[in-house]
């Protein structure tokens, strides 16, 4: 059973969780709920749970001021959270698990399907840590941070050094300007879906490149791009006349 806490300030919000999670999840125990940042550190302290559904804002604080109480975090935490959609990106870009009120019962399944997987991994601190740099630079993407998850390590890359990204079936390849090439297990879709509006161009079906690096556009064999690592990147047939129009804005 998957030892539960919920902390919420509104006590039908906490309610709603707690049936859903009670409908839905039978290999979820509740127990224990809190209204704030003091409870809530009490009743986590007390119980040691092994998941926390933690609201980022409440009465007398924030659900990061909470997690500061704690010098290791030995729980998974999914936030809830009602904030916009350009605060959403900054928790995708850190590899943070949220759900957005109100509550939909399958992605609240989803999610606590995931939190299993992913019990004992010690680098919470690190995300959100992640996630404080990136929601400070909300409006300047290039200081953007990329949390990247491998088997064994995460990552945190500067988005502005990612060169290329390379698609092998479900995983993803990172080459950086740093030399890094992480492989990490997420499709290139949901990269492309995410760094689509910072400046990265999907050129071919496997690669998903930054327009910063792109030294030049050969039109040989078909047509490719040299990047500034000197890698030669395809470019498809359907791709070229969006990517001529890209080069003129640049």
């Amino acid at each position: 059973m998957l030892r539960t806490v919920v902390v919420d300030d509104e006590v039908m919000a906490r309610e709603t969780i707690i049936d859903m999670l009670n409908l839905f999840c039978g290999d979820v125990e509740v127990i224990g709920e809190a209204s704030g940042v003091n409870t809530g550190y009490e009743i986590i302290n007390h119980h040691k749970p092994d998941l926390v559904l933690l609201d980022i804002k409440m009465g007398d604080g924030t659900g990061f001021d909470l997690l500061n109480k704690f010098e290791t975090i030995n729980f998974h935490v999914i936030f809830i959270t009602a904030f916009e959609e350009y605060a959403i990106q900054a928790f995708k870009f850190s590899a943070l698990d949220y759900l957005l009120k109100p509550i939909d019962p399958e992605e609240l399944t989803a999610a606590i399907q995931k939190a299993k997987t992913l019990i004992g991994q010690n680098n919470l601190e690190l995300r959100i840590n992640t996630l404080f740099d990136n929601l400070r630079n909300i409006n300047q993407d290039k200081r953007k941070k990329l949390v990247l998850k491998t088997t064994g390590n995460v990552h945190v890359v500067d988005l502005a050094n990612v060169i290329r990204c390379q698609s092998d079936k479900n995983y993803t390849h990172f080459f950086t300007s740093d030399g890094e090439h992480i492989v990490v297990s997420k499709t290139l879709k949901e990269f492309d879906e995410l760094l689509s509006e910072f400046d990265f161009f999907r050129v071919h079906q496997s690669h998903l490149i930054n327009l910063d690096y792109i030294k030049r556009y050969d039109k040989s064999d078909g047509g490719f791009l040299v990047m500034k690592d000197d890698t030669r990147v395809p470019v498809s047939f359907r791709k070229k006349d969006e990517l001529m129009k890209v080069f003129k804005k640049l």
